[in-house]
């Protein structure tokens, strides 16, 4: 990794040169549902959330920064289905934002070199929120936090 890193997603590192994001997109969810009395409006009852889904975007310049290898290999934990904790913040605050699946990768390459290589990769990754029952690969989740933030940090 070079440059700052603002956020993580398992152990792929988003960075201020490199493997860097433009823009993230949060759609919360939560479902109210209606009790029917009579008489008056009826009440509502918060049945609680439903889902929680965040989209990252972002454009990768491989030539001038790299990047790719980190893309690829959030591609290849999704493949495996292997759940991944997101955190963003910096070196000072690091916030644990809860464990994620990747639900899709787009990627838009264009402006290809000689040897078919792209130069630059528009990409969109999707991700969903898991309970955060949710066990991961390696350990609780308490231990993967500690091992995460001490590696997005040093």
């Amino acid at each position: 990794m070079s440059g700052y890193t603002s956020m993580m997603l398992g152990g792929f590192g988003f960075e201020a040169l490199g493997f860097g994001y433009q823009g993230v997109k949060r759609s919360l969810n939560t479902q109210w549902t209606e009790v029917a009395v009579g008489q008056t409006l009826n009440p509502q009852q918060w049945t609680g959330p439903t889902s929680d889904e965040l989209t990252i975007a972002g454009v990768i310049f491989t030539e001038e920064f790299g990047g790719q290898s980190q893309l690829d290999g959030i591609a290849a934990e999704a493949l495996a289905g292997v759940p991944m904790m997101l955190v963003t913040g910096d070196a000072v605050e690091g916030v644990i934002r809860g464990v994620f699946t990747v639900q899709g990768i787009e990627e838009d390459k264009s402006h290809h070199n000689a040897r078919g290589e792209a130069a630059r990769n528009a990409y969109t990754i999707k991700l969903k929120r898991q309970p955060d029952t949710t066990p991961l690969p390696g350990g609780s989740i308490l231990d993967r936090a500690t091992s995460f933030l001490s590696n997005l940090f040093r």
